[in-house]
Order: C-alpha cells, then structure tokens, then sequence
C-alpha cells in the first residue's frame, strides 16, 4: 500500500495509541471492562437512555429527559478533567494521564452532522447500541453492522476526506 499522505499536522492529532498502557496484564484483567460495561448497560436501560421513543422525543424537542442526560455527563466530564489536570491523577497503575490539545477543522462539522443524522435515523447511539441488542431490539443489528462499516470506510478514505 503507498500511502503518500504528507499532511503530518491531521496525522499528529490521531490519538491512536497515545494513551496505550505500557504494562501488559493478562487475558483476565479484561473482566473488570465486562463488569463496568454490564453496569453501564443497565444504568443506560433503566435511565431509558436506550429507548428508541426517548431519543426521538428528543430530536423532536418534545422532551428535556435526553439533554438533561447528556448535559450532566457533560458537566461531569469537564469536573472530572479539571479536577484531573489540577491534582495531576495518574491512572490505576500509576502512569500519568495526558490531555493532548486538538485544533478544531471542518471535518468536525461534516461528522458531527452525519452523527447526528443517523442517530436520528435509527435512535441509537454507538454507545447504547449493545444495550439496545441484549434487550431483544435484535433490529439494532443492523444500526451496529453500519456502524462497523462506517467506521471501515471512513478509515479506507480517511486520507481523501475535508479534515
């Protein structure tokens, strides 16, 4: 594959692998990320985060449920980089945690449009897209296969797309 990209500024703000931990840890430390992520699916069943109804409430502006969600998790965020960078944590392990600045292009805009419109779409989020499955939404297949491929193809044309 001849990849002539020259444009090492876009490269530079990938964050692959940045963050990847140094330390290499057995098959079964990846248990607690199926521990957190069960949890996480049902706090987003019983907050009806997953509900297809909710979010098109939402996108019709006939609700206030989904932003107030949304606006917390935002404001939790920002508390939590904050409060992160000012006592400089480290992580579980002991390795700092570093916040690598990101220049705002117009590829945002074109992605977050076309976020937006297939959440619309389909109600579903990546996020939720697992929950939305394990509660027998089994048509939410389809919504995950086309993220898949979306993914994949923006990867196969990452290089000849507006960043």
């Amino acid at each position: 594959m001849n990849n002539s990209n020259t444009d090492f500024e876009t490269r530079s703000l990938d964050t692959i692998c940045i963050n990847e931990s140094a330390i290499k840890h057995k098959w079964y430390s990846n248990l607690k990320y199926l521990f957190v992520g069960l949890i996480f699916g049902v706090v987003f069943i019983k907050s009806e985060v997953v509900s297809w109804f909710r979010i098109q409430e939402m996108f019709r502006l006939q609700s206030f449920h989904m932003y107030g969600i949304i606006g917390s998790a935002i404001v939790v965020g920002i508390i939590s980089v904050w409060l992160i960078k000012k006592f400089n944590i480290k992580t579980i392990y002991g390795e700092p945690i570093v916040f690598h600045p990101k220049k705002f292009n117009k590829g945002q805009i074109y992605g977050g449009l076309t976020f937006g419109l297939g959440w619309a779409l389909t109600g579903a989020c990546p996020g939720p897209l697992f929950a939305q499955i394990g509660t027998g939404a089994t048509v939410i297949a389809v919504t995950l296969l086309s993220a898949i491929l979306g993914t994949w193809v923006y990867g196969k044309f990452r290089d000849k797309l507006p960043h």
